[in-house]
């Protein structure tokens, strides 16, 4: 994902969300829907979720130090959990606490009017950031399906804001159809079940956030496709005798440490090695741009029937 991609996705949806949670806490004053405080709410967490995106980016850019010899990279996971986790959170439990709250105590609407025409104008703003972030992934997910893509992007920004605005959109719909009923009706009772039915909405949310951004903490490999171009990168050098085995990781989402043992010949002069490692890292490089970090570990080919099973090695001979 390229950052001014992401970076676009972020600043319409914090402009969109940050202009909406006004004009709703505005209509919740004058109309007293609980619908319209959970939406509220709901657009406010969702604006300080794409303010914590943003410093999470710009931290992610800090050099590295000794303390953080492989740089800040993982910032961005840590602010898209907390984003995933926390805001959203707040957002589910306030609003079903809310929603709970109006189903004791049912307040009769005022104004009714005004809510309806904020969220109708709330779901214009919401589509065109949707809209956006549905461009900006479009550039860089592929042919990859949009379960795919959030599932399996090591850039968290732009997922987080798919799904951030595709709940607030559903959540739109939910507060629309509970204060069209209580209008309707004239049973406030409908207000606060779509309360609830935002709180649920964003609880859900958040657990699905919350579960794919742990993955990406914990520490992912390069995909099967990267790992195929790396391997082939390596096996494909002719003074490589055999790729003994490789291991990688995501210390950011644009930057993977790649470790790998590789077998040389036995009569390889030590300062031959070294440039052979040299050129295997270039080749690595070119293959996948974002194998930033390489160390490769030089070592002689042991064949199969003569390894020792105590060893990590699993040999994989080079191509002819």
């Amino acid at each position: 994902m390229s950052a001014s991609g992401g970076n676009r996705a972020i600043i319409a949806a914090l402009l969109a969300n940050l202009g909406i949670a006004v004009t709703k806490f505005i209509a919740f004053a004058f109309s007293g829907s609980s619908s319209m405080l959970a939406e509220g709410v709901h657009s406010l967490a969702d604006t300080g979720n794409q303010g914590l995106l943003l410093l999470g980016g710009r931290k992610a850019k800090k050099k590295a130090n000794a303390d953080h010899p492989f740089g800040f990279g993982r910032e961005r996971y840590v602010y898209a959990f907390v984003v995933s986790i926390i805001l959203f959170s707040i957002g589910g439990v306030f609003s079903i606490y809310e929603g709970i709250e109006k189903l004791q105590h049912p307040h009769e609407l005022e104004n009714a009017w005004l809510p309806i025409l904020v969220l109708v104008i709330a779901m214009s703003l919401e589509g065109f950031s949707f809209r956006t972030a549905i461009k900006e992934s479009n550039h860089v997910r592929g042919k990859q399906g949009w379960v795919a893509f959030i599932r399996h992007a090591k850039a968290p920004e732009l997922p987080v804001v798919l799904l951030e605005d595709f709940a607030a959109l559903i959540g739109l719909a939910l507060a629309l159809l509970g204060v069209g009923l209580s209008v309707i009706t004239g049973d406030a009772t409908f207000d606060a079940i779509g309360t609830l039915a935002i709180g649920v909405l964003l609880v859900l949310v958040a657990i699905v956030l919350g579960i794919e951004t742990k993955s990406l903490l914990v520490g992912e490999g390069a995909s099967v496709a990267d790992t195929e171009a790396i391997r082939a990168a390596i096996n494909s050098q002719p003074q490589v005798e055999a790729l003994i085995h490789m291991k990688t990781l995501y210390l950011g989402p644009d930057e993977l440490l790649v470790g790998a043992k590789v077998a040389f010949a036995r009569t390889r002069k030590l300062a031959d090695v070294a440039n052979d490692i040299n050129e295997l890292e270039a080749s690595i490089r070119a293959a996948v741009p974002i194998a930033r970090v390489i160390y490769i570990e030089p070592d002689v080919y042991v064949r199969p029937n003569d390894a020792n099973p105590a060893t990590d090695a699993i040999v994989i001979k080079a191509a002819d």
